[in-house]
């Protein structure tokens, strides 16, 4: 079991790139300032520039020597991770640091432009694609990690291969769950190729345990009510949940490939640390399957 995370512990960031997507509300808020605060530039993948542009601006009150940068992008569109990903290359020529953080949470039922279903898309697709396409500034770039946010809903289910878009029969809490267990095997996944291509960049990933965020909007009114009274009771805030991405981004003592999380019971809060990967997300026939669908539908070839 790894030491607790703090991020007094964490290196100097000046002259490192980051991307966080989903960067203007609840953990990837937290995140960005986090990381502007240890000295990155940071560039804040959103896909509302009214609410990243506010985001920059508090950030900015709070970190004085903040480096910052909008870009638009909606991971839910692979139009849009495409044009996101080609503009970034064309303006940079580094990217330490891929923070996949963007997502929603049991939403009813939507088909993306992509004719994929909504979490998926979301959560999972737009991510691995956004991801290939940066690998190769990742993989010129010295010890660059990605970092994947999955959830304690992912032991909740299996990947359903036999509808992965719930074209049959949708259930909106099986599909977040779905998108989330396929975000840690992702992670798992690239890691495993990455360091048999023999590439210094790593994957990771991270769940914030039961943190408060913007993405129980979507939840029944009477458990939303719920969670406003005794949330502060079960609850940690957003910053405490962002800890577990900030140890997967700059903990100097993680190889690649592991998980993190909350140290307490049932990893639902407190300091972070690394987790146990649940047994799917080990399972190299499941991984690799999923790769290859993912491969499939976002029409692409990864670099490795």
């Amino acid at each position: 079991m790894s030491k607790h995370f703090s991020l007094a512990d964490a290196p100097d960031q000046t002259g490192r790139i980051a991307i966080v997507t989903g960067a203007n509300t609840g953990l990837g808020y937290e995140t960005a300032l986090a990381l502007a605060g240890k000295g990155a530039k940071v560039i804040l993948a959103c896909r509302n520039r009214d609410k990243a542009e506010e985001a920059k601006a508090s950030i900015a009150k709070s970190v004085p020597s903040a480096k910052l940068e909008v870009r638009l992008i909606d991971t839910g569109s692979q139009k849009s991770v495409r044009e996101f990903a080609a503009a970034y290359i064309r303006d940079h020529e580094r990217l330490d640091l891929l923070i996949n953080n963007a997502g929603i949470m049991i939403t009813p039922y939507f088909a993306t432009e992509d004719n994929f279903e909504g979490q998926f898309a979301v959560n999972f697709l737009g991510h691995f694609t956004l991801t290939a396409l940066l690998l190769p500034l990742l993989n010129k770039t010295q010890k660059a990690r990605i970092v994947s946010l999955y959830s304690l809903a992912a032991s909740w289910g299996d990947i359903q291969f036999d509808d992965i878009h719930f074209k049959k029969k949708y259930d909106a809490t099986k599909s977040y769950s779905q998108s989330k267990l396929a975000c840690l095997m992702f992670a798992q996944e690239l890691n495993q190729r990455l360091v048999a291509a023999g590439h210094d960049t790593r994957a990771l990933a991270a769940h914030p345990g039961f943190s408060q965020s913007d993405l129980s909007r979507n939840l029944a009114a009477p458990i939303r009510f719920g969670l406003s009274i005794i949330g502060r009771f079960i609850m940690q805030s957003a910053a405490a949940g962002a800890m577990p991405t900030l140890y997967a981004a700059l903990g100097e003592d993680l190889r690649g490939g592991e998980a993190i999380g909350p140290a307490g019971l049932k990893e639902m809060k407190g300091p972070a640390t690394v987790v146990q990967v649940r047994a799917e997300a080990q399972d190299e026939t499941q991984r690799g399957r999923l790769w290859s669908l993912a491969e499939e539908f976002c029409g692409i070839r990864y670099p490795l």
